[in-house]
């Protein structure tokens, strides 16, 4: 069984999990702090309830599957299947009433994420890839998505949620990355990478990611003719540093500067 044979069932899981939380956005919902380092990571009911009724149905149809996400424990994560969940990846965009957060949905085959797609259910945009093909779909609309030529970072569009993710020599690392690039956008959390694989921006580095923030996003990327890995070239499927491009060029540049400042 191939990664397509799932892709009816990724967007029930889609439409369940999105009528879950879009009541819950721009409400008067309360976010806790699951942090117990001082800083703020926030979680919400919405989270919760959406992982829950995605974990129900994923036990139900595929009893023998394993699942990682980001509220609950994981389950046989040895399984040659492995669902990889993101409720709400951006809860700190969903909290303000922003609506640049999505739920990320990835299937892993013998550790190798093989499918993903990003919802974003307040707007209805859906991006999808198998690591061969990607594609958007909004209503009735549905596109093959590429991504686009870039063949320095002097011309390249960087994005990245917060230079707060960075420190010490890491900051360091992509403060010389921003500086050589032509235009830098902060806040953007998953849909960054999702904009790269439809040939909006070039460029996405971040730091300190959890596997279930990035793993969905893979096939999207290299579905859309990306690249992404880890600043040190390696595989994103435990997260850490991510540099994902859309152009092998700007990806190749970009580690270089990177490189005194890998984590």
């Amino acid at each position: 069984m191939t990664a397509v044979d799932f892709g009816a069932f990724v967007n029930e899981l889609a439409d369940v999990s999105g009528r879950t939380i879009n009541p819950f956005f721009r409400s008067t919902l309360i976010a806790e702090n699951k942090s117990s380092h001082g800083d703020f990571d926030p979680v919400t009911e919405a989270d919760r309830a959406a992982e829950s009724v995605m974990r129900s149905m994923i036990r139900r149809t595929f009893p023998a599957h394993g699942i990682e996400g980001e509220e609950f424990d994981d389950e046989r994560p040895d399984a040659e299947y492995v669902w990889v969940l993101d409720p709400i990846d951006g809860t700190r965009a969903f909290i303000s009433g922003l609506p640049l957060w999505g739920t990320l949905i990835g299937l892993k085959h013998h550790g190798h994420p093989a499918y993903g797609l990003m919802h974003q259910p307040f707007i209805g945009e859906r991006f999808f890839g198998d690591g061969g093909e990607s594609g958007y779909r909004r209503g009735d609309e549905q596109r093959v998505i590429r991504t686009r030529r870039c063949a320095e970072l002097a011309s390249a569009t960087l994005a990245s949620t917060s230079p707060r993710l960075f420190e010490g020599g890491a900051l360091d690392a992509f403060d010389r990355v921003e500086r050589a690039c032509q235009l830098t956008r902060f806040g953007t959390d998953c849909y960054a990478y999702c904009l790269l694989a439809a040939g909006h921006i070039d460029l996405v580095v971040e730091a300190g990611l959890k596997a279930c923030d990035i793993v969905p996003l893979v096939p999207i990327i290299e579905g859309a003719g990306g690249v992404i890995t880890t600043w040190d070239g390696g595989p994103v499927t435990g997260g850490g540093a991510v540099v994902a491009a859309g152009d092998p060029r700007v990806h190749e540049q970009a580690l270089e500067l990177l490189a005194r400042g890998a984590v």
